[in-house]
């Protein structure tokens, strides 16, 4: 009797689905001019605020923030705040703020990461009371009805209209990517899932180049809607490709990688990708949620290392040359395993189940991502040392601009660190772990998680080793 009322209500979900059907309408627009500045040669903005600080510095932060609704936007935030609370030991710097180059945001990261590259540090001041704290969920359709099971079927039981306009009012009120390209530092990577290629989608220049369109009009909101955008309770952010409105050829990279047996499969699948949508096989891009690929935020990163056409891209020169310690913070606010069904015969089912084959999927893909990662950082370590190792003593003396006392070419350190609450005492770790993916928490919950961030990095023997081999 269960199982005929159980196929009884997903008939009518079905019935309802094909009547409901949801869908996102593209918001970019064609250009026979696109920008076709490669996340590497995006680097070069780095120079800038580099010159403003008045010289190369000698250790540089790079940042992943992880997917996980506000709770991990309130993690990331504890650990920005906590970079900006540790003095630098470098004399033109303030704190550790000022060393943080290139953040990646994946979901709920993405919204910390982008209100953080859109304002700087300004951006610690209201976030807590901007997004961490607000209601979000209020202006969603989360009710589980019959109806809304039957638009999750159809496509989605949300638009990304809802998402995007919050973001819009509260956080990036009209900015588009063009103001946050416009910003000296750091370099900022939104990540969604292109679900039709089954690889990253990053809001960068190039991507948008591909489809023959002008990321520096697309709305910020947007790209970190698309970036959140949970499979079932949004239908997919959709970009249009205008294949033949540009012929600009793509960065030589994309079709040396889509070619070489030898790449990485993450790497030439991701230049395939953009292959396809300049070709016109792809007209729509569809992307849902950057977690689905990547929880981490690494493949991009690792996307943007190869896409380097030099041993030391995505540096300048002047920075690979002075560069003596470069720290990876990857920020996990995943969640450990949830329910009882592991000390029961039967379960898990229902939502439980769906629950734990997504969460299965996705700590697998980071997991793969955080060694492929691993592996490009130590690759890259070692080409940069070769490239030092080869340079003569004037063109060492030039690059690093008059700067006197020891210097060794193989004196480069870069460190993979990684927080998250199971480096917290057991019972912190078990009540942050049990703080459910949702865009509306507590307030005494927010402020527990972002207090997390700041202890678990202050905490981390990678990031401390880091501080006095500065």
């Amino acid at each position: 009797m269960r199982t005929r009322c159980v196929l009884f209500v997903a008939a009518i979900a079905l019935g309802l689905g094909a009547c409901a059907t949801i869908h996102n309408l593209p918001l970019n627009t064609p250009t026979a001019t696109p920008l076709l500045v490669t996340p590497a040669q995006a680097a070069e903005r780095l120079a800038g605020a580099e010159k403003a600080h008045g010289e190369n510095t000698g250790a540089i932060i790079g940042l992943a923030f992880s997917g996980g609704g506000t709770r991990a936007a309130a993690f990331a935030y504890g650990v920005l705040d906590q970079l900006a609370r540790t003095p630098s030991r470098d004399r033109n710097r303030h704190d550790l703020l000022d060393h943080v180059g290139i953040i990646s945001g994946v979901s709920g990261g993405s919204i910390t990461a982008a209100y953080y590259g859109l304002k700087g540090r300004a951006a610690l001041a209201d976030f807590r009371q901007e997004f961490l704290t607000q209601d979000l969920m209020a202006d969603l359709n989360t009710r589980v009805t019959l109806i809304n099971l039957g638009r999750a079927l159809g496509g989605g039981i949300n638009t990304d209209t809802r998402l995007r306009d919050w973001f819009n009012a509260h956080l990036f009120h009209d900015a588009t990517f063009g103001a946050l390209l416009a910003r000296p530092r750091p370099i900022v990577l939104i990540n969604a899932t292109n679900i039709y290629s089954r690889t990253p989608f990053l809001f960068v220049p190039q991507s948008f180049a591909a489809a023959c369109s002008d990321i520096t009009k697309y709305p910020l909101a947007a790209g970190v809607a698309a970036s959140a955008a949970v499979p079932a309770a949004f239908a997919p952010v959709i970009i249009e490709a205008f294949a033949g409105e540009c012929h600009a050829p793509l960065p030589a990279w994309v079709a040396e990688a889509a070619k070489n047996p030898a790449a990485s499969p993450l790497v030439q699948d991701y230049a395939k990708a953009l292959e396809e949508i300049r070709s016109g096989k792809v007209k729509y891009i569809k992307l849902f949620d950057g977690g689905l690929i990547d929880n981490y935020g690494l493949s991009g990163l690792t996307i943007v290392r190869t896409a380097a056409s030099t041993p030391y891209g995505p540096l300048r020169p002047e920075e690979a040359v002075n560069l003596r310690r470069l720290l990876f913070v990857i920020v996990d606010a995943g969640q450990g395993p949830t329910g009882n069904w592991s000390q029961t015969l039967q379960g898990p089912a229902g939502k439980e189940l769906i629950g734990a084959v997504v969460s299965v999927l996705i700590e697998a893909n980071s997991n793969a991502s955080y060694t492929a990662f691993q592996e490009t950082m130590r690759n890259w370590r070692d080409s940069i040392v070769r490239w030092r190792c080869g340079l003569k003593s004037a063109e060492v003396a030039r690059l690093r601009g008059g700067r006197t006392g020891r210097w060794s070419c193989r004196d480069l350190k870069i460190t993979v660190a990684r927080v998250a609450f199971d480096q917290l005492d057991a019972a912190r770790a078990a009540r942050l772990s049990k703080v459910p993916t949702s865009f509306t928490l507590p307030a005494a919950t927010v402020d527990d998680l972002t207090q997390a961030g700041g202890d678990v990095l202050k905490a981390n023997l990678e990031f401390q080793r880091f501080l006095k081999e500065m």
